[in-house]
């Protein structure tokens, strides 16, 4: 098997693993260019795990969203079989923890089918190197990426390829030489020399191919203009965020930065202005209105109108309703309605469950009532629109009045004469604090529908 996995990882150009830089725009460009295999940023440790994977249809995207919203990994299929996801959070620490290292390789290998590659700095000696190494091969991972400096060595630092060559002689898996940018690689055929300097079966490159992805193409590097015009399409075309994009862009143009187009784009605050400073100003305009159209057609495909209350597979009540606050008296809501409600019956207090969507930061929420879950279908620009659009759902379900214009509950006007200065929808109002209580409020996960306490918030 370990055989079988390892031939990918021969006589193969690779794009290393960059803080910051190996967003989805630049591996997309580093593939144009001839790169074979790309890894990701250095952003997928823990974090992934929390993570809920959301097929963004507007971007022909697969988004891994952290519970915060924000976007912790963004994939496509044009890279499919291509990149390499990263465990991070490890670093060069793990050096000294050779136990460690083993423990967590064999777990991967084990746990997955997917090919297994471990990337490591050199140790003070060769023999401690070759010995950590060589127990590394013994896990069974596909291949191993050696960066030929120590812990404590910067770029300015020779990297040792004759370290990196005697891990090769010494290993029968591939080793993927990686460190050669400042001293070795200007330009493409300057890969392979490096390659035969540490006869390794593959080159990783970083750096080189930050400053010019089209390091990896085989007839020479590109004019810096153009490949920096095409990574600005590729980064409007996936919403990536605009301050990443700058970041990306500063690193290509390095001693350029005080030029004209260099200030130009310091002075950038949005994708709109990066644009205008390479004349894609035009392109911006014409590809947002084709995003916002997409989008605008996706959402559309949600039926406006209310429906008669339905339960899917996963035993959700879901209905087509929208709260209007035109619609009700002042300061009565379904979400007292509903609450008002669960008390006379003796249940327990509703509980509201609310996500945003990455892909038009709409709302929507899920209220559990006595076990049952009720929703509905469509999507609010708020938290608190969203959540009296699910209590709505579960009233109308249950035949009962919603607090509307002429159907408003007594009981509730009194209870708001008593309370004139709480907020109807706040946990204070429906429910009196108890001394040392915590609170504690579910997170739903939009994939998969799995609930995270939340407590003191």
């Amino acid at each position: 098997i370990v055989n079988s996995l390892s031939l990918c990882y021969r006589n193969k150009l690779i794009l290393a693993p960059m803080v910051r830089v190996g967003t989805l725009p630049m591996r997309l460009l580093a593939l144009d260019y001839g790169a074979d295999i790309v890894y990701c940023e250095e952003l997928i440790d823990l974090k992934m795990l929390q993570c809920k994977r959301v097929v963004n249809e507007a971007l022909s995207t697969v988004d891994f969203v952290a519970p915060d919203d924000r976007v912790v990994f963004r994939t496509c299929e044009r890279e499919q079989n291509r990149v390499v996801f990263q465990m991070g959070g490890m670093g060069a620490a793990l050096l000294s923890d050779p136990d460690r290292i083993e423990k967590i390789l064999s777990t991967l290998v084990k746990g997955t089918r997917r090919p297994v590659t471990c990337k490591i700095r050199i140790l003070p000696s060769l023999e401690d190197t070759l010995n950590l190494v060589k127990r590394i091969e013994r896990t069974g991972i596909a291949a191993i990426a050696v960066h030929g400096r120590k812990r404590e060595e910067r770029p300015q630092h020779p990297v040792s390829c004759d370290v990196i060559r005697a891990i090769a002689d010494a290993l029968s898996i591939p080793v993927i030489a990686n460190g050669g940018s400042h001293d070795h690689i200007q330009q493409y055929l300057d890969i392979e020399d490096f390659r035969q300097a540490t006869a390794a079966s593959s080159v990783m490159v970083a750096r080189a191919a930050m400053w010019n992805p089209s390091i990896f193409l085989k007839e020479g590097l590109r004019p810096l203009e153009e490949v920096m015009q095409k990574y600005i399409r590729y980064a409007v075309q996936y919403d990536n965020h605009y301050t990443n994009t700058k970041y990306c862009l500063c690193q290509m143009l390095r001693e350029q930065l005080e030029s004209p187009q260099g200030r130009l784009l310091h002075a950038a605050q949005s994708s709109q202005e990066i644009c205008e400073a390479f004349g894609l100003g035009a392109f911006y305009e014409e590809t947002t209105q084709q995003l916002d159209a997409r989008r605008a057609r996706l959402l559309a495909r949600t039926p406006e109108e209310a429906e008669e209350p339905a339960e899917d597979a996963s035993g959700v009540i879901k209905m087509a309703v929208r709260f209007d606050r035109r619609a009700y008296p002042p300061q009565i809501t379904p979400k007292m309605c509903l609450l008002e409600w669960c008390r006379r019956e003796k249940l327990a207090q509703p509980v509201y469950e609310t996500v945003q969507r990455p892909l038009d930061r709409l709302f929507c929420s899920v209220v559990t009532v006595a076990e049952q879950k009720y929703q509905s279908t469509l999507w609010d620009k708020s938290k608190k629109l969203a959540e009296q659009a699910a209590a709505i759902v579960c009233l109308r379900s249950q035949g009962l009045p919603e607090g509307r214009l002429g159907e408003e509950s007594p009981s509730l006007h009194k209870r708001k004469r008593e309370a004139p200065d709480q907020d109807p929808g706040s946990p204070r109002a429906q429910e009196p604090a108890l001394c040392g209580e915590l609170c504690k409020k579910p997170f739903v996960d939009l994939a998969n529908g799995e609930e995270t306490p939340l407590e003191g918030r």
